[in-house]
């Protein structure tokens, strides 16, 4: 027989708060930054002043757990949709402060015109985000939170506002401050989500609900479940995990740290993410949810984060039971996963590693996730001493290279996390990634499949990108250029079509034609100028020509070996000298096989 998934029921505004404020609903996202404008939170209360429908919460309940003792603990209700509508309320009508989107602690007040609650116009401006006007104004009260503390004085108050207002009666704004009250009446649905629901369906639905459009993800039901919790140091755990993600990104928000949440100063976590405050790496900034599923994975052979969520509420794998001693045992491995993932040796070497194999600039990384399962790689190898330290570098290299290459966390990452974790912990990383090889990287796979690849019109194709960290590792001269390495034009330089683009449309080639990897190459930005809507046929033999005069006219090669060789490493072949638009083709078909073989020589290289 199946379960009921919900209930609906509905609750005033009053006891929503009420049981929020009592703790019987946990709200997890106060403590992270409010993402509503002040706008929404103003038209919030002006639909429920006028009676109009506001949608429904969603609200699970903890599984119960089997204590210790052998006694059963009832789980703690979390809401888990509706947190910003809640939220809303909790710093409108109950005037608790909340987390901006600059992570500064506020009040966002909603000030109230008396006078437009007789209008019968639907546009009036009942409410509005306080201002320095409604302060100066007698008209306007400034903030509605005032008149729903316990025991205000509605008749003193309104025979204050009629003194101040002559046109307004005491009978009428009586009544007027009675309906604004009213809100707390309201009643707004409510779903609860049975218990008994397996903790993936619970998460599938946290995850499809949602009324803003933005899509969520399992690491927010993750965040919500660890925010949640304050017997673990959940709370804290979560706004680290928070914090660290923004400092990765904004190393300036160490001192609002400082200065706003002077009680997190005091916990363990913030001398393990001070370093970021002088942080100036931009390859790799872990989200929240990079830093909870890398934390995860290589500390539990599982990658699904519906399983951390399960674990979290003391799911017995094997049971199916919950235990007061699973949840414990899982904060404390993900604590310290966490704090391997904050590691300042761990992530500084991790880079190291990735940029040593090219990947210099955020611009040749087109996965984040990829780069989530390398970091887990290198902190299983560290930690499990399976090789020599160094090895641990090489073989993240490679393992890495390889996913790029092959697309192996593209399509369904957390199954393909899933069954390489397993993997890994079965029999080893070396033996997991020699059978990977053998079983993907065959001499059609470089023959045939990289080429293939390279037939894109997009500069973030993943198997270009491999193209340019290669001539990044192998300190590649850009063409037609004597000194300037590629790797210092990656962020700046100028990206450049062999066949020149305008040469090319002049001759009837349409967009998706010259806009080919196979065409592309980076230039110092004198040179490209040099070349300009030139014909390969010409401006190449200009170089030549120049190495037998010294005049130096195209690039700055006056040495014909050297001018060759620069050819070579950067995969143009030498029939280039003779080409003009009719044997672009032929062009691109040569100059793809070429880059393949780059590719292949720099995988094996590492």
């Amino acid at each position: 027989m199946e379960i009921e998934k919900y209930t609906p029921n509905s609750l005033s505004v009053s006891a929503i708060l009420g049981l929020i404020a009592s703790g019987d609903i946990a709200i997890p996202e106060i403590q992270r930054p409010f993402v509503w404008k002040k706008t929404q939170v103003r038209d919030l209360l002006d639909s429920l002043y006028k009676g109009y429908p506001t949608g429904y919460l969603i609200i699970w309940k903890n599984p119960d757990v089997r204590l210790k003792d052998g006694k059963m603990s009832a789980g703690k209700k979390i809401l888990i949709d509706g947190q910003q509508r809640v939220t809303a309320l909790m710093t409108a009508i109950s005037g608790i402060p909340v987390t901006l989107s600059n992570y500064k602690k506020d009040r966002i007040k909603i000030a109230f015109d008396p006078f437009q609650a007789f209008s019968e116009d639907q546009d009036a401006e009942i409410f509005a985000v306080q201002d320095s006007s409604h302060l100066k104004s007698k008209r306007w009260i400034p903030d509605v939170a005032e008149l729903f503390k316990p025991g205000f004085p509605i008749i003193s108050f309104a025979i204050q506002y009629c003194e101040d207002n002559p046109d307004m009666d005491i009978n009428t704004m009586s009544e007027i401050i009675t309906k604004l009250q009213g809100i707390g009446n309201r009643m707004i649905g409510v779903i609860d989500l049975s218990e008994k629901l397996n903790i993936d369906i619970v998460t599938d639905i946290f995850i499809r609900i949602n009324s803003k459009g933005t899509a969520l993800s399992q690491g927010d039901f993750v965040m919500s479940k660890i925010a949640a919790d304050e017997n673990y140091g959940g709370n804290n755990l979560r706004k680290a995990i928070d914090y660290y993600a923004h400092l990765s990104r904004v190393p300036s928000f160490y001192e609002r740290i400082k200065e706003d949440d002077v009680a997190f100063t005091n916990t363990e976590y913030f001398s393990k993410i001070e370093w970021l405050k002088d942080e100036i790496e931009d390859v790799y900034d872990p989200d929240y949810d990079d830093v909870i599923r890398v934390a995860f994975m290589h500390k539990y052979p599982r990658a699904k984060l519906s399983d951390l969520v399960s674990l979290l509420s003391g799911r017995d794998f094997e049971t199916r039971e919950y235990k007061e001693e699973i949840i414990a045992d899982t904060y404390t491995r993900l604590r310290d996963g966490v704090l391997d993932v904050f590691s300042e040796y761990n992530f500084k070497q991790f880079m190291i590693a990735i940029r040593s194999a090219g990947f210099i600039s955020k611009k040749l990384v087109n996965s984040q996730m990829t780069l989530d399962f390398a970091y887990t790689l290198y902190l299983i190898l560290s930690q499990s001493h399976e090789v020599s330290t160094g090895e641990v570098k090489r073989l993240v290299q490679k393992w890495y290279v390889l996913s790029v290459l092959t697309g192996r966390y593209s399509s369904s990452p957390e199954t393909a996390f899933a069954r390489d974790i397993r993997l890994i912990n079965e029999q080893g990383v070396v033996k997991t990634l020699q059978d990977i090889e053998a079983a993907n990287l065959s001499d059609t796979f470089w023959n045939i499949a990289v080429v293939q690849n390279l037939m894109v019109t997009a500069t973030n194709n993943p198997t270009y990108l491999i193209y340019l960290a290669a001539q990044v590792m192998m300190n590649d001269v850009s063409l037609l250029s004597n000194n300037v390495l590629v790797r210092e034009l990656i962020d700046g330089g100028d990206v450049h079509h062999i066949f020149p683009k305008e040469y090319l449309k002049a001759n009837g080639y349409e967009k998706s034609k010259y806009n080919q990897e196979g065409n592309y190459a980076f230039l110092d930005t004198q040179v490209n100028k040099s070349i300009g809507k030139k014909a390969p046929y010409v401006y190449f033999p200009e170089a030549r020509k120049q190495c037998e005069t010294g005049v130096i006219t195209i690039g700055s090669i006056k040495d014909y070996d050297q001018l060759m060789e620069n050819l070579k490493i950067n995969c143009v072949p030498e029939e280039v000298f003779n080409m003009d638009h009719t044997r672009y083709a032929e062009f691109l078909e040569k100059r793809r096989v070429m880059m393949a073989q780059k590719i292949r020589k720099y995988y094996e290289s590492l």
